[in-house]
């Protein structure tokens, strides 16, 4: 009896550990960095182990930030946008390797052949409808999309990566036609439903949405001179309804790790859907591109680490052979957790170790 209750024992204490080691780095990290507000949570062999929240939510006026604060995920929100067109395919109504133009009658003549696992992985060489100062021409949506129209493509279809915002403003679309309801209702429907996610909805800073946190950033203004102090300030961003599926979802880091559980349980995909969204994407000349279908692929070697990043505020990035996610969400731009989370993972990777070679023992 006591032989049999030695290992786990061992993994627990492992696993406290490598909880600890990640609340130091974590509070070394944003004392490094200067980040208001921080939720994390890890998910290991498909249980929560981590769940905790730092700092504050919004600064001027003192609120802390709790594990109910909702922040953004930007351009992460592309990975649920792919589970969405991978969980259509299931259903046999959308084929990824079929060209956008089979669900979508408008397109102009030379975005025809562009297929729909293109638009997810970033490879249709489609012109982009932002620029450098937000939605072309800086009017309407409805004058952006009329503007990218009539750009000439950028690259061949398949040809190279090249991130734009375009692609899932298309998807958006297909979503809608082909489920039957807005992009936003379907995912509340077919995800955030069957996961658990009470806590996420949509919108952007210029939204009125209760416990958001507040976005900052140390960038200089554009009125600042060029030796000036960094200093944090608000920072502002429009993500209008037409780009939801690329950047629109705001959500705790509870409800993304929830999602994340679901998605290994196979409760959103079957598990042969799921492997098939991370696998790379092919470019024409056979190398790998540098995503799945919506899904940026971190590394391949020494194991495969997907994920999603946005904002450069959060991230998360699953690891799927050590049965491994981890989830930062930040109110900083600037914070890049996807460059540090790996750190977080290597705690828990060697915990595993750790507990492995006890058993072992």
């Amino acid at each position: 009896m006591i032989i049999s209750l030695l290992p786990f024992a061992a993994v627990s204490a492992n696993q406290d550990q490598a909880n600890d080691q990640t609340r130091r780095f974590i509070r070394q990290t944003m004392q490094e960095q200067r980040i208001p507000g921080l939720q994390i949570a890890v998910v290991k062999d498909g249980q929560v182990v981590q769940s905790e929240t730092y700092g504050l939510a919004n600064v001027e006026n003192g609120v802390v930030a709790t594990r109910s604060t909702r922040f953004p995920l930007n351009s992460a929100s592309k990975s649920f946008t792919g589970v969405a067109l991978a969980q259509l395919a299931q259903d046999g109504r959308v084929d990824l390797n079929a060209p956008a133009s089979r669900y979508l009658d408008d397109l102009p003549a030379s975005w025809q052949a562009v297929r729909v696992r293109q638009l997810l992985a970033h490879t249709s060489g489609l012109p982009d409808i932002l620029d450098a100062d937000g939605l072309l021409g800086g009017g309407s949506e409805q004058d952006a999309w009329q503007a990218v129209r009539a750009l000439p493509a950028e690259a061949v279809a398949g040809e190279r990566f090249q991130y734009n915002q375009t692609n899932y403003v298309l998807l958006a679309r297909i979503i809608a036609r082909q489920s039957g309801m807005p992009y936003e209702r379907f995912l509340a429907t077919r995800q955030f439903s069957t996961a658990r996610m009470p806590r996420t909805t949509f919108g952007d800073s210029y939204d009125l949405i209760p416990d958001a946190a507040t976005m900052y950033s140390y960038l200089p203004r554009a009125t600042d001179a060029k030796d000036a102090t960094p200093r944090l300030s608000h920072w502002f961003y429009d993500m209008p309804p037409s780009l939801w599926a690329g950047g629109g979802i705001l959500t705790t880091a509870d409800d993304t790790a929830r999602w994340l559980v679901a998605l290994q349980e196979g409760r959103l995909l079957e598990q042969r859907a799921v492997q098939q969204m991370w696998t790379a994407e092919r470019l024409n000349d056979g190398s790998a591109g540098d995503w799945a279908a919506g899904w940026p692929v971190f590394n391949t070697a020494p194991d495969l680490q997907v994920g999603g990043m946005g904002g450069a505020r959060s991230a998360f990035i699953v690891y799927p052979e050590r049965d491994l996610a981890v989830v930062v969400l930040t109110n900083l731009v600037g914070a890049n957790p996807q460059q540090f989370i790996p750190r977080i993972a290597g705690f828990y990777s060697r915990a595993d170790a750790q507990a492995t070679a006890t058993k072992q023992h």
